[in-house]
């Protein structure tokens, strides 16, 4: 998940984070980011938006804490566009807009439940692995701590934008395993599909967060998730396609003004 980090960051760091020989673990580059955000006061601790995101965030650590070397942690930042984004280590991110833009339980659920796949994929370091020669470290950054698309994470100038995206096969298996550990944790996984096309319908900033990105397109997104969804009626037949039957996020809990 992976699209968020306002800061503009030196190679030297970026160097430290993904160097050639991945001395550090997982856990300690999961430890830096979060320094890194802590410093840029990105961090929120306090925020009623915890009353929504916990009780939801719980149910998601159940399935997917077995699956990783730690805890999944879920923490808020503070940022304008809607997004979530993981990083190695456990961390999951979450900005406030995307506790706005969110219509309901299901749909936050479904991002949070595709950030978790990544983690558990190694999606991160198995790409900067591939990709080890100094030249795109800037790239492998620009994925491990933010992604496509965020016009503040600027390397050396104000005028050189990083970005990269996962292909479409790793977001496809990262949309699938998401959607399993939705439903394994018994939170609708059509969430994802509408929130999917939410995106379609209400764009931010021309671009939706890197879990919902246009590489893969939001159609074919869909359309893959409808596919796993026929494909497995053991496991997601149980689930409506209607979104009447979502949790809206006030009755979940929520009581902050979702416009602010």
């Amino acid at each position: 998940m992976k699209r968020f980090l306002a800061a503009v960051l030196g190679l030297g760091l970026i160097a430290a984070l993904v160097a050639p020989a991945f001395a550090q673990s997982e856990q300690q580059i999961g430890q830096q980011v979060y320094a890194q955000l802590a410093r840029r006061g990105e961090i929120i601790t306090n925020s009623p938006y915890y009353k929504v995101l916990n009780p939801i965030a719980l149910r998601i650590k159940q399935v997917a804490d077995p699956q990783y070397d730690t805890p999944f942690r879920f923490i808020l930042v503070h940022e304008k566009s809607p997004n979530a984004f993981s990083v190695p280590g456990g961390n999951v991110y979450v900005t406030d807009s995307m506790m706005r833009f969110a219509q309901n339980k299901e749909e936050l659920a479904g991002v949070l439940c595709h950030e978790t796949s990544h983690t558990i994929h190694h999606d991160v370091v198995h790409l900067a692995q591939k990709q080890q020669n100094v030249d795109l470290l800037a790239s492998i950054a620009s994925v491990l701590l933010g992604g496509r698309g965020f016009s503040n994470f600027l390397l050396g100038s104000a005028d050189q934008l990083i970005g990269l995206t996962f292909t479409r096969g790793v977001e496809h298996a990262a949309d699938a395993k998401g959607a399993v550990t939705c439903a394994q944790a018994g939170i609708n996984p059509w969430g994802m599909v509408w929130l999917f096309e939410q995106y379609e319908a209400h764009p931010t900033g021309g671009k939706p967060p890197e879990a919902l990105s246009d590489h893969p397109r939001d159609d074919h997104r869909i359309s893959d998730l409808e596919n796993e969804f026929a494909a497995n009626p053991t496991l997601f037949g149980r689930f409506s396609s209607n979104i009447s039957t979502a949790t809206p996020l006030n009755e979940a809990g929520f009581r902050e003004d979702r416009l602010r």
